[in-house]
């Protein structure tokens, strides 16, 4: 049966399939087009064409692969757009999805033949430039593109938006299961695809927690982090979109493999969950990610002077402001940490954020079991309204319960800190089960005690010793992020969040310790 999504349909019927438009704009469309990979699997592909070209001109090429659960005609509006500036741009189906035959993989070896084929058909039928090959997509798209241009050498340069670093980080992130997100990839895949039974099987041995390690071994195979070294043996040029509000693939690890590439790079971290900063694009629109997209291929494919290269190849939309601020490279010289030690919650009041180190010792407790008021909200819905509508996600921390988690404060702040990249927490517990979650969540706090949601962290322990102390490490989603003079920074911990299996379904106590030879840290990465 025929897979279209309903963007697809839209893209088709009111984007770009007119004949007569695509005559009017000199550019020639063969949405018929099917390619044979090495193992027999029909890939289905779409091909945008300029009309006027000489019979021995040789144009470049870029080559778009779709979104998970979605299909060859995504590209519809940007394809075009390319081709009127002189690409031969070919769109494909990955295999399991649209026409295109066999299982969906998620970027196995099979994946990569069947770039190889597309490329050796472009290279028979068409008048491709193959020493000019751009590689791009959003999503899996992205993924793809990231283990193409580090397995397929004639890929040139790739731009990968919304895609994964680590693909194990992103479904058992902190040795914590992806519960939201993975199920929705499962049930996507079986709707809308044809998924290898590897992938619902690998995730149902990450929630039962058996067999972890080929679960682990699996997705980093398919994680461009494994691959970076290829991609830096032949110097290939990448461009990196991710976006802060992104649960699924969250930009840690984009920006761990950004720091690992050696040749000429180039991220940029938008406001906006998986896929939303650049969806605009896919309709046409005016889009901040696709005109870099644009300028990237226009340099590397055509020679474009267009001054890509020169901008500062690291940008960050501010949550607070929806300003970029921008940095030389990353890890940035300009950016600090700042170490504000957790002092325990009294009989009266909450817990502090200090300055100096913690002298007292003390132990306080929380209860898992159920959820308490901080929470990162409804999985996609919540992160969306907040990036796109200001519809904050927000506590009135007051309100926080003191039986099921314990909130932090620093003091009214004299000045603004600036959060720029990734906070850590590392904090002394010592749980009464075997299996333990701590859940982390930053907020700024205005003088009412309204908290909004900057950044969240998990950590999960299997293998607990029940009353024996540990220190939990736990590493915050990136912020971009000014919090207010006159406000404060509160931290939140709990055990249970929407986005993550929870460690036990039963009630334990968790004893947070405090000492002088036992410090709990939260520190900030910021701009000084």
């Amino acid at each position: 049966m025929k897979k279209f999504t309903a963007l697809a349909l839209g893209a088709i019927s009111g984007l770009v399939c007119s004949q007569s438009a695509l005559a009017a704009e000199s550019v020639t469309f063969d949405d018929q087009i099917v390619i044979t990979s090495a193992d027999g699997t029909e890939i289905a592909a779409n091909l945008f064409t300029p009309a006027a070209t000489s019979s021995n001109a040789s144009l470049p090429v870029i080559i778009f692969i779709n979104s998970w659960a979605l299909e060859e005609h995504e590209y519809l509006a940007q394809a075009f757009k390319f081709a009127q500036d002189g690409y031969i741009v070919l769109s494909y189906s990955a295999r399991g999805w649209g026409q295109s035959t066999a299982f969906a993989t998620v970027g196995g070896p099979e994946d990569i033949e069947d770039l190889s084929a597309i490329i050796d058909w472009l290279d028979v039928n068409t008048q491709a430039d193959i020493s000019n090959i751009g590689l791009s997509g959003i999503s899996y798209g992205a993924g793809l593109s990231l283990l193409g241009i580090a397995n397929e050498p004639r890929i040139k340069t790739a731009a990968a938006l919304s895609g994964w670093g680590s693909l194990s980080d992103a479904l058992y992130g902190a040795d914590t299961t992806s519960l939201a997100w993975g199920t929705i990839l499962i049930g996507s895949g079986y709707l809308l695809g044809e998924i290898s039974s590897d992938i619902p099987a690998y995730f149902a041995d990450l929630i039962a927690g058996s067999d972890v390690s080929e679960a682990i071994a699996w997705a980093n195979e398919r994680s461009p982090l494994t691959h970076v070294d290829k991609i830096n043996a032949r110097n290939a040029p990448v461009y990196i979109s991710n976006n802060f509000g992104d649960e699924l693939f969250k930009p840690n690890s984009s920006l761990k493999f950004y720091s690992l590439l050696t040749g000429p790079k180039r991220i940029d971290i938008n406001q906006g969950i998986h896929a939303s900063a650049e969806a605009t694009g896919l309709l046409g629109l005016p889009n901040y990610v696709w005109n870099n997209v644009h300028d990237w291929f226009d340099f590397w494919l055509k020679g474009v002077d267009n001054g890509i290269t020169e901008k500062p190849p690291v940008a960050m939309e501010l949550q607070s402001s929806n300003q970029r601020v921008e940095f030389e490279d990353w890890p940035s010289a300009s950016v600090s940490t700042k170490t504000l030690y957790l002092g325990p919650r009294g009989l009266i009041g909450d817990g502090a954020l200090r300055n100096s180190p913690n002298t007292s010792t003390y132990t306080n407790s929380i209860w898992s079991g159920a959820d308490s008021i901080a929470t990162t909200g409804i999985p996609i819905l919540s992160a969306a309204l907040d990036a796109h509508i200001d519809l904050e996600v927000s506590a009135w921390l007051p309100a926080a319960s003191d039986v099921n988690s314990i909130v932090y404060e620093t003091s009214s702040l004299s000045s603004p800190i600036k959060l720029r990249g990734v906070s850590t927490l590392d904090v002394w517990v010592s749980p009464s089960h075997s299996k333990t979650q701590l859940v982390a969540y930053l907020y700024d706090e205005d003088a009412l005690g309204n908290g909004k949601l900057i950044s969240h962290g998990v950590r999960t322990l299997h293998n607990a010793k029940p009353g024996q102390d540990v220190k939990l490490s736990i590493e915050f989603v990136t912020a971009g992020y000014d919090v207010p003079a006159g406000h404060r920074l509160a931290l939140v911990l709990d055990t249970v969040d929407p986005l993550y299996q929870p460690a036990t379904l039963g009630v334990e106590q968790i004893n947070i310790r405090y000492g002088s030879s036992k410090q709990s840290v939260l520190t900030l990465s910021y701009d000084p």
